[in-house]
């Protein structure tokens, strides 16, 4: 008996003996809770932009809920609203990340009524899974993660499945 398991934070995989901690199947299952709820996210978006101002209206309200609901976190966390070092100190690309997401959502809003909600999440998922195998490979802002065979042949099958949903020989 591990440490782990002794207080229920590991489980045995049966036949190979591999440990899977608790923490990671709760992190997989919170991923894929969150990504199940981006295609409903898209959808409201989209439906809020037809009711009110277009899409680019849509996605402000969005991030303003959105922005809302973490300053609320952040207060009732007692989290410091400023980092421990001057902001202007931090570098100028630390701020691309909020604007990708700003891009994310407002291009899901803008697609979702032209392409339908699965054929824009498998193609964000294609889009995320070749450029995370980039980014591994080259350890771009993290660990280096060679790309290997089994990699590039989950990315293909991902392509694959893209494809099958998409199936843009289908587009009028």
């Amino acid at each position: 008996m591990t440490s782990g398991s002794a207080v229920g934070l590991d489980c045995r995989h049966s036949r190979t003996g591999r440990h899977v901690k608790a923490w990671t199947s709760i992190g997989i299952l919170f991923a894929v809770g969150i990504g199940a709820l981006l295609p409903l996210q898209a959808l409201i978006n989209a439906r809020l932009g037809a009711l009110t101002h277009g899409a680019l209206y849509a996605s402000f309200v969005s991030f303003l809920v959105g922005t809302c609901l973490l300053g609320l976190m952040l207060l009732a966390t007692r989290t410091p609203l400023l980092p421990a070092q001057p902001v202007a100190a931090l570098p100028a690309w630390i701020w691309i990340g909020g604007a990708i997401g700003a891009a994310f959502v407002f291009a899901a809003t803008l697609l979702v009524p032209k392409l339908g909600a699965g054929a824009l999440i498998c193609l964000v998922v294609l889009g995320q899974v070749v450029a995370s195998l980039a980014l591994d490979h080259f350890g771009v802002l993290g660990a280096q993660r060679p790309v290997d065979f089994m990699r590039i042949l989950g990315a293909l099958l991902v392509i694959v499945g893209a494809a099958l949903v998409v199936r843009p020989w289908q587009s009028a």
